[in-house]
């Protein structure tokens, strides 16, 4: 008997982080959405960046990114990442972990034809993760993809989304004197039944 009430009630984790989420998008000043994703690299090295969660499914997170960048090198070599979003206002933190898919179908076109014109040609200009001149030369690089792609670009073949499906997720909630409330819940697949644990702050 784990004593789950309140805030951890419930018998679906991806519903009590979209119940979170959206507490956080009603107190939290900037990006409630921002989650700090972990990575390692060809070597092992761990990696860690802020990126923004623009999705919470009922069985996976997803975000996206440029494909050539180097978060989603280590992504697409390791099949494996980690996350953590914490929310000051709240006083609360979810952490996750586990499989790595890409989400390069409808479901990225989509969101990427919702997203600004500007943040459209932004993804067609940058070369995430490689060396940069000067910012001269980005916005040079940003005048020419407008002038190219006009004002509705399609997806780059190089930019799309990738779906974190859990084997682990963790919801953390600030107590007294340091006594922290964390529930871990935990499967062997994604397919398997979640068992649920009580942690030691």
């Amino acid at each position: 008997m784990t004593g789950r009430s309140g805030k951890f009630a419930g018998e679906n984790p991806f519903e009590i982080a979209r119940s979170w989420m959206a507490e956080a998008e009603a107190a939290e000043l900037n990006d409630p959405n921002a989650i700090a994703l972990s990575t390692v690299d060809a070597d092992g090295l761990p990696n860690a960046r802020m990126v923004l969660l623009k999705d919470i499914e009922d069985n996976a997170f997803v975000f996206y990114t440029n494909y050539e960048s180097q978060k989603a090198q280590e992504l697409d070599h390791a099949g494996k990442a980690a996350f953590v979003m914490h929310w000051k206002s709240l006083r609360r933190q979810v952490r996750a972990r586990g499989i790595i898919t890409r989400e390069d179908g409808v479901q990225a076109d989509q969101y990427y034809a919702s997203r600004s014109l500007k943040s459209r040609l932004g993804a067609w200009a940058s070369k995430q993760s490689r060396p940069l001149k000067s910012r001269a030369t980005l916005m040079a690089e940003v005048a020419k993809v407008t002038a190219t792609k006009g004002v509705n670009p399609p997806r780059p073949p190089f930019w799309g989304g990738f779906r974190l499906t859990p084997l682990e997720i963790e919801f953390w909630a600030d107590g007294d004197h340091r006594l922290h409330d964390r529930f871990q819940w935990r499967r062997a697949t994604p397919d398997a039944e979640w068992t649920i644990t009580r942690l030691n702050p």
